[in-house]
């Protein structure tokens, strides 16, 4: 008997552990991604627009640049004689647009006919002058009134060619633009491919451009047992070690620590059964160095 109470005791005290430690919230409560990998989002090689000499580069590799940089110039000689022509073609088209004169003159002359016209009448009816004459005056009242609609036509017309030259000249200035090539977005320069001095045609890239403010921490979770969590837009904690022990196991003391949503699902199965997700990332600089790297390995938490 006292062998058989020992027994279920301990059977008793086994049970309880057993129960308690499913009900921990480490194990009920959470949905672990493991063996994710830090991943670029945005990495482009930064080409040329248009072909011709490259004249200067204006950044060093390593160098950090922000969105909108020059980071280079290809030979704008001909694209800046070419902007010249145009704002002095736009600036005469101004001036016809704007040029009232003709209109003005138009407006006189009609006052003038039409007055002359008048008094033609009154010398019609007192039998001074021949009908011929009266009609001869009226007539060029007519024309006087036909010449200011002329006007302001010619007018009109003035002002649909400054609004076309205003258009060439905006045409060649971003011809000149296109010159300079500049940074997409804000990043790293990885790599430097073009050479001062060198040739280069349209599409020629020019430097390697990686971003690093913002990253991408993708790994894989079997959404088919957690369908109603596993979504995008649920919140999630993300881990990253940034550090190995000497038994080449992760730091999970140093680890950095954030907070997020998962961003994508993927539609298919992959070769680990499972879903990959990913979530997209914040980095920060420290003492000049990013803390989060490309290729670190992490954890994406999903709380129940």
């Amino acid at each position: 008997m006292k062998y058989l109470f020992l027994l279920s005791s301990f059977v008793i005290v086994l049970t309880t552990t057993t129960q308690a430690q499913q009900n921990t919230p480490s194990q009920a409560n959470e949905v672990r991604a493991e063996n994710c990998m830090v991943k670029i989002i945005n990495n482009v090689n930064v080409p040329a627009e248009v072909e011709g000499k490259l004249m200067e580069l204006r950044f060093e590799e390593g160098a950090t640049v922000a969105k909108g940089d020059i980071l280079a110039i290809i030979d704008d000689t001909q694209a800046k004689l070419g902007v010249e022509l145009k704002m002095a073609e736009e600036k005469e088209a101004l001036l016809n647009a704007t040029n009232e004169v003709n209109l003005t003159d138009a407006i006189n002359n009609e006052k003038l006919a039409s007055a002359e016209a008048e008094a033609y009448k009154e010398l019609r009816r007192e039998g001074a002058i021949p009908f011929w004459e009266l009609e001869k005056k009226r007539l060029e009242a007519t024309r006087a009134k036909l010449r200011i609609d002329l006007a302001e036509q010619q007018m009109q017309i003035a002002k649909v060619q400054f609004k076309a030259k205003e258009t060439e000249r905006q045409m060649a200035e971003y011809e000149l633009q296109k010159r300079k090539v500049t940074a997409p977005f804000d990043g790293f320069i990885e790599t430097r491919i073009a050479q001062p001095g060198g040739w280069v045609q349209a599409g020629t890239p020019i430097a390697t451009l990686v971003q690093l403010d913002r990253l991408r921490i993708e790994g894989d979770i079997d959404i088919r047992r957690y369908p109603e969590i596993v979504r995008r837009g649920t919140p999630v904690t993300v881990l990253i070690f940034p550090e190995i022990n000497r038994t080449n196991e992760l730091n999970r003391e140093r680890a950095i620590k954030v907070e997020g949503k998962i961003d994508f699902v993927s539609s298919e199965i992959d070769l680990n059964s499972g879903y990959r997700v990913w979530v997209e990332i914040p980095n920060k600089q420290l003492n000049g160095e990013w803390q989060i790297k490309r290729g670190m390995r992490g954890e994406i938490v999903v709380r129940q």
